[in-house]
């Protein structure tokens, strides 16, 4: 997901999304511990949009 996208979100879909994002990532690395993904960059990817929705969160509080 793009900054951009992430943007036009409110705040409680953000939040929702970024819940949701972590529980897949703690889904991919179970699946990943127990048998090799196809793309193990699927991981990588679910790392990054996290911490693009955290900042995307972070950055919202401090402009208040």
């Amino acid at each position: 997901m793009k900054s951009a996208e992430l943007k036009e979100l409110n705040t409680n879909e953000l939040v929702e999304r970024l819940e949701a994002q972590k529980e897949l990532l703690e889904r991919l690395k179970m699946n990943h511990a127990i048998s090799p993904l196809d793309n193990p960059m699927q991981i990588k990817a679910t790392r990054r949009d996290i911490a693009r929705m955290a900042t995307e969160l972070r950055q919202r509080e401090i402009n208040k």
